[in-house]
């Protein structure tokens, strides 16, 4: 299993990063939301890197151009609600991806400091043989990744599964690299915290994604 934190390259992406822990940038929901967005794209360029490719001839008005092209079946699945604007970043890139959503969430019990996950929604294609990029802006504890990916697995196997996640605890980390398949996945992080508070809630991380993206819920 690869795992690979772009916040180790000195990239652009480092920016977009910072203003979204920016607590007054954050009050800008529409910069966080753009930022969310802009970090998908760039994200979505770098996995590109690794699919595969095949020439494709183009006819033009003067002759006709050979290009590499991806070739790969692409699904892009996304865990609702906070991802729904990353989502949006990578679909801007490969806009010829089908599309897949995952609505879980937690539960907490009445001390606010445990919780179960729960699986209320799935709308996805197949993906049996596709690459499956499967999305999160936060990935705390990574148990509503893995179970997003189990209910994902009633449409099929994938041929190889990118995890991409924007701020990502250790913990997390090592949860995926244990519970997914080592020999086809990777794992893709903007920037890798070092641990969760006694909510679970990434330090220093950002806050709550969602929340800031789209509103306060009750």
């Amino acid at each position: 299993m690869r795992i690979i934190n772009l916040s180790e390259q000195n990239t652009i992406l480092n920016r977009f990063v910072s203003e979204l822990r920016d607590v007054n940038i954050q009050k800008d929901s529409m910069r966080f939301r753009r930022n969310v967005e802009r970090i998908g794209e760039t994200m979505a360029y770098e996995i590109s890197k690794t699919l595969n490719y095949a020439p494709l001839e183009t006819q033009t008005p003067l002759g006709t151009s050979i290009t590499n092209v991806p070739t790969d079946p692409i699904v892009i699945a996304t865990i609702l609600r906070a991802g729904l604007v990353f989502h949006h970043g990578f679909l801007e890139c490969f806009d010829k991806a089908e599309n897949a959503f995952v609505s879980a969430y937690r539960k907490y019990r009445e001390n606010h400091q445990s919780f179960h996950i729960h699986i209320e929604y799935i709308a996805s294609p197949q993906i049996e043989n596709k690459v499956l990029i499967l999305t999160d802006p936060m990935l705390a504890t990574g148990g509503s990744m893995d179970l997003s990916y189990q209910a994902l697995l009633t449409k099929g196997e994938p041929s190889h599964v990118h995890i991409a996640t924007i701020i990502a605890s250790k913990q997390a980390i090592e949860y995926c690299a244990k519970n997914f398949p080592q020999e086809k996945t990777t794992i893709w992080a903007a920037a890798i915290d070092p641990e969760l508070n006694e909510s679970a809630y990434i330090v220093p991380g950002l806050g709550d994604a969602g929340d800031l993206a789209y509103g306060e819920k009750e």
